[in-house]
């Protein structure tokens, strides 16, 4: 079973970003038919599946799929959509965001433990 928790509607999207005022979020930003997204998705669940940031809750979008949340996320956060691309935040702020091959366990390790 995965960390992270697939968001598809904006209502989930919106309970996230108002839960973030308690409690930091991720959200990773994945496209299913794009290969540098498959890599980054792989690194997201190496870091989730060893020793990291339990006072975080943890997500992922399908860009595609789910395009109204990923486009709403990239408006409430002001971070300009990229695909694979994650996002930290926390009090309905971004505090770090990255993308493409930038997404990998080694920086997600510096950024959240």
């Amino acid at each position: 079973m995965s960390a992270w928790k697939e968001l598809t509607t904006l209502s989930e999207w919106q309970e996230v970003l108002d839960r973030s005022e308690e409690k930091p979020a991720v959200i990773l930003k994945h496209s299913t038919t794009c290969p540098v997204s498959a890599s980054a998705l792989d690194e997201y669940e190496q870091y989730l599946s060893g020793t990291h940031n339990e006072a975080v809750d943890y997500f992922l979008v399908k860009v595609i799929e789910s395009r109204p949340v990923s486009n709403q996320i990239a408006e409430d956060l002001g971070i300009k959509h990229a695909s694979p691309q994650i996002l930290y935040f926390k009090n309905k702020e971004s505090i770090w965001n990255t993308s493409h091959w930038s997404v990998t366990n080694k920086h997600m390790s510096a950024v959240l433990d």
